[in-house]
Formats: structure tokens, sequence, C-alpha cells
């Protein structure tokens, strides 16, 4: 399979579920905490006796995922504290060996398959408890080689005792290079276990797709992405971190992302039970909400050239998507267009608007005094072709005679 051919259903899918879950969510301050509190890894392992997530209930996980209008998951399979929730044969320190008594991640996958929804997992290559990391591979090959001999090995083991596998998201590279890690040779392996995975670029190869973190950054044209954000301030579960986004905030930086040709992979972070948040299943139930409105305007869009002054625009074939995110009130104007429309409706209601086009403007014009919907209107405008639209530097732009002072008053 090509490469534009893995990629085709996660672009179009465009919005997924990232999951932060560990025994860190004993502490319950970020997955940060053994770093940044600078805990021993043997005063740190004590957290596993504890984390056995009695409520853990990964179908609720996927129902959640699918009612927010989410079309793939990406679970942390290991992060950096080095507790791993699979089985591993190269490793005590997982949650089969320890409290849970069980294979979290195969629950996770299971319930990801009878749901219908893509399986992404995320692995760490790092590991804080390896001294050798700190160290590096110039001061302690020996120590070097064993923790990459020992990432080598978990990876086969997720891609070799978990059925079908669509996303491998790595994390933890820094500050090493791809030779460091051989993650070429990482990769091939891989592929050669799951011929139609999608690997990030965090092993500090390119591989498929980029992933810029807590904030929105398109790659250059032809280059896939994904930016990776948190539903409030932190990745894995903290208990006083309150500074949630509201669900306009979290939908605006979808159609950003969808705008730009990419996708919004969200993060929860469970408790140490195994729950989600309520206040993030609130604000994801929301957006779910919209998408089911909404959703043709995100879903299978391609990254569209321009915007307005009260939003940003998706394109799907001849259809173009107005996002308005600021109601201007009665009139609004889409410009840069330079192919016939057709119509122009609102898309949850299918109500036409009004519309005239002079030059390469389109004016809206009798528009509901208030926004339709608060959290973002969407407009379909038709066109008769694939539309085309006015680039001002390749073919330059008019503005008019210039206004001096005196004429502004």
């Amino acid at each position: 399979m090509t490469r534009e051919a893995r990629l085709q259903w996660w672009q179009e899918a465009r919005f997924g579920m990232f999951i932060h879950w560990g025994v860190y969510a004993i502490p319950a301050r970020g997955e940060w905490v053994m770093y940044q509190e600078h805990i021993p890894h043997e005063e740190y392992a004590r957290f596993a006796k504890e984390f056995n997530p009695s409520k853990f209930d990964p179908d609720a996980w996927v129902r959640l995922a699918r009612e927010a209008g989410m079309r793939y998951m990406v679970l942390t399979t290991r992060h950096h504290d080095g507790f791993s929730l699979f089985d591993s044969q190269v490793s005590d320190f997982t949650a089969p060996k320890t409290a849970a008594k069980r294979d979290l991640v195969r629950a996770y996958v299971e319930a990801c398959h009878r749901g219908g929804m893509r399986v992404g997992f995320y692995y760490s290559l790092l590991d804080w408890r390896y001294g050798a990391y700190f160290r590096g591979p110039q001061k302690d090959p020996e120590g070097w080689a064993n923790l990459v001999e020992y990432v080598h090995a978990q990876v086969r083991e997720l891609c070799t005792n978990y059925g079908k596998i669509d996303i491998l998201w790595y994390d933890g590279g820094w500050p090493y290079t791809a030779e460091d890690w051989r993650s070429a040779e990482l990769n091939a392996m891989v592929r050669s276990l799951q011929p139609d995975i999608l690997i990030n670029n965090r092993s500090q190869l390119p591989e498929d797709f980029d992933t810029p973190e807590q904030h929105i950054h398109a790659s250059p044209p032809g280059r896939p992405w994904e930016a990776c954000m948190t539903l409030n301030n932190s990745w894995g579960y903290n208990a006083a971190d309150d500074a949630w986004k509201p669900p306009k905030q979290v939908i605006t930086h979808l159609v950003q992302c969808a705008s730009g040709g990419g996708n919004l992979l969200l993060n929860v972070g469970p408790k140490a039970d195994g729950t989600i948040p309520p206040e993030s299943e609130r604000i994801l139930r929301q957006v779910g909400e919209w998408l089911g409105r909404n959703g043709g305007a995100i879903y299978g869009t391609e990254r569209c050239p321009i915007s307005t002054s009260t939003g940003l625009c998706t394109l799907k074939g001849h259809t173009l998507y107005v996002h308005v995110l600021r109601w201007p009130g009665k009139e609004l104007v889409v410009p840069r267009l330079m192919s016939k429309v057709l119509s122009v409706s609102l898309l949850a209601e299918g109500k036409p608007i009004k519309f005239e086009q002079k030059g390469d403007r389109l004016f809206l014009r009798d528009l509901p005094g208030r926004a339709p919907d608060p959290l973002d209107t969407v407009i379909v405008v038709e066109f008769a072709e694939e539309p085309r639209f006015l680039d001002y530097f390749a073919e330059g732009w008019e503005p008019g005679p210039a206004v001096g002072p005196s004429e502004e008053g």
C-alpha cells in the first residue's frame, strides 16, 4: 500500500482522541510528576501497587469518542516514567505484573475493534528509569545499547500481540538522533509487522505525519500534520488543573486544523480509577453535538487558502464551507473567489442566503442579527466548478486609490 493510500482514512477523519493514562494518575499532579519532583524510581514504583482501575471501562471511552465525533484514538501504552499498560517480557513495571493484574492495552484495543474505532498506540522512546538516557550513547554506550534493545523489544511486542494497529505515535526521542535510536531499523520492523500502520515523526525520522504540540502550525502542502492539544493545561490527570477550554475554543482549534489540511488529536487524562473527568466528558459531548450538525464542514475537507474577517474556511470539491466564528451581523463578505457561485445556505438548517458576486467578492446579505450557532455558524457556498481563488501576490491586488488622513476624518 502506498503512503497516500495509508493516509486516506486518517486525513478524512480530522479528529481523534489522545489518552494519557498511567500510574501518575495516582498522585494526580500530571504525567511528568516523577521527573519534576525528582522521585527515585524505587519510590515511584509504589504507585503501581495502588494502580488498580476498578472503574476502567474501555467501551465507555470508545462511546465517548464517538459521541464527540472522533474517528480514532491514541493511548499511552508507556509514557516517560517507564510504566507499561501492556504485558511485556522485558519489563516487570507493567500493569499485568502489578496491582492492576491485567493487560489494559488489550482491553482498549478490543473495545476499539468492537466499536469500529481506529486504534493508535503512543510509545515513549525514553524511560526515566534508565540512567543511560540521561548520560547518552557517548558517555554510556553499553547502557544506551541496553535501553535501545528494550525499546525495540517493546515496540515489537506492541506490533505483534494486539492484531491490527492503525497508528504508532512515538514520543521522547529528544535530544538524540534517529541513528542513536536505530529508528530506521525500528520502523522497518514495525512496517514488516503492521504494513498499513501510520507512524508519526517523533522517532526523529519524518515518516508519515508531523505533530505540533499545544499549538497549531500547518506543515507545507503535501506534508500531513496533526496538532495534539489538551483540554486543560495537563496531559495526565491533574486534580488541581481546572483551566478547562470551552467548547467554542475546541471547535475553533478543530476548524483551524481542518482549514490548514491537518487533524486535531485532543487529549483526555483519565483518573486512576479509569474514569474520564466529567468536565472532559461535558466539553467533548458539546463538540460532538456541533459536529452532528456541521460535520460535513470538517470530515474529508481539504486545506483552504482563504479566510474571512469573521473566521476560516474549509473546502471539499465544489463546496466551500465558511466558518463564521465571529458573527458580523446582517452582512458578510467572502473575498478572493474567482469562480461562479451557484448557491449559498446555512449548513445546519439548509436555509438559503441571499448573495451577490462583485468581482472576486461574494456579499452575503440579510443575515440574522445574531449567530444561528454561537459556537460556529457554517455557511455553505456551492460553485459551478472546482473553485479558484485570487492570489494577491501572484495576480496582483488593486485596492483602489489611497485614502489620505483628511479623507479618513
